[in-house]
């Protein structure tokens, strides 16, 4: 077994005030039992990364650094959404850590498992994935959606574990492997994988949210689904172009069938049918072109190649 390890926790926070007290005390609490059981060392850090918050999260994290050595803060210049505050922060610490786990705020994600990733990092694993062992603290839509969603996404040929979002662990190297990886528009649950490094999964119940408001409203989770669908995916592009072929061909028959029927002296009103079908036509060519610009807006995001985020301040001076 090697010595103790350099471990670095990522947090990234936004408008997370009423939680941070509590996810503090319960990470030191385990920092504390984890540095006497020697499988984690001094230089170890709880890192919580203010993604532009409108609260009081920032100044909760400047207080919490000052007060515990064991945890650093870093504050971004603005708001970069969440998979971008979550790569800043493992951008940030890769050169500082042996590994590396993110994790949300809310503590609906079981801290107490972090020890076995640990463990299996110990063990020669450079990516560890937290994935949730069941569904049954949602809804019955939000339980759908997700697991259909995961579903969606392994039909297209997208690697992704069932059941994780962002709750994971990566070496050192996993790290400065993942730093190459040029995207702007981010999917880290798909883009993780793609590393390709020795990996395993640690299993867990997700918890209720300690406080605070869930920053993934229905609208939100639909648009973070959607993106990790194009980013990943061009079937979508694909089945345009099915639809479009089989709209030709039954338009072909359509034409065909009205012909015969011309000559047979059968034609009679049919205002319902052609507006119906003028109506389906234009709805399916404007989708058609809304997913394609789609596409497009996304390699317009990637050619310009803005910083994804810029950090405004990094505290952790006490190594």
């Amino acid at each position: 077994m090697m010595n103790s390890i350099n471990l670095y926790i990522v947090v990234p926070c936004y408008n997370e005030e009423d939680v941070l007290g509590e996810t503090s005390r319960q990470m030191l609490l385990l920092f504390d039992e984890m540095k006497a059981d020697g499988l984690i060392n001094e230089k170890s850090r709880i890192v919580f990364i203010d993604d532009g918050s409108k609260d009081k999260t920032w100044s909760i994290i400047d207080s919490l650094s000052n007060e515990h050595t064991e945890i650093a803060g870093i504050k971004l210049a603005k708001n970069a959404g969440h998979q971008n505050a979550l790569l800043g922060g493992l951008m940030t610490v890769k050169d500082d850590c042996d590994c590396a786990i993110s994790i949300d705020a809310d503590l609906q994600d079981d801290i107490h498992v972090i020890p076995d990733m640990v463990n299996a990092f110990i063990d020669g694993c450079d990516i560890v994935y937290g994935v949730r062992d069941n569904r049954e603290t949602d809804t019955f839509f939000k339980r759908s959606t997700a697991e259909g969603f995961y579903k969606l996404m392994g039909a297209m040929g997208v690697k992704i574990i069932f059941n994780h979002a962002d709750y994971r662990l990566m070496s050192r190297r996993a790290l400065e492997e993942f730093s190459k990886f040029p995207e702007r528009n981010l999917f880290l649950r798909g883009m993780v994988p793609l590393v390709g490094l020795k990996s395993t999964s640690v299993y867990y119940h997700r918890n209720e949210r300690f406080a605070g408001e869930s920053k993934y409203p229905l609208k939100k989770m639909i648009s973070f689904a959607f993106d990790g669908i194009t980013s990943f995916s061009i079937s979508p592009i694909r089945l345009i172009s099915s639809l479009g072929a089989t709209v030709c061909v039954i338009s072909v028959i359509m034409a065909i069938y009205a012909f015969v029927q011309k000559l047979m002296g059968h034609t009679g009103a049919g205002w319902a049918s052609l507006m119906m079908s003028i109506w389906f036509l234009g709805g399916v060519q404007l989708l058609s072109v809304g997913l394609i610009g789609e596409y497009i807006g996304k390699i317009y995001k990637e050619v310009k190649r803005r910083p994804r985020y810029i950090i405004e301040e990094y505290k952790n001076d006490k190594k």
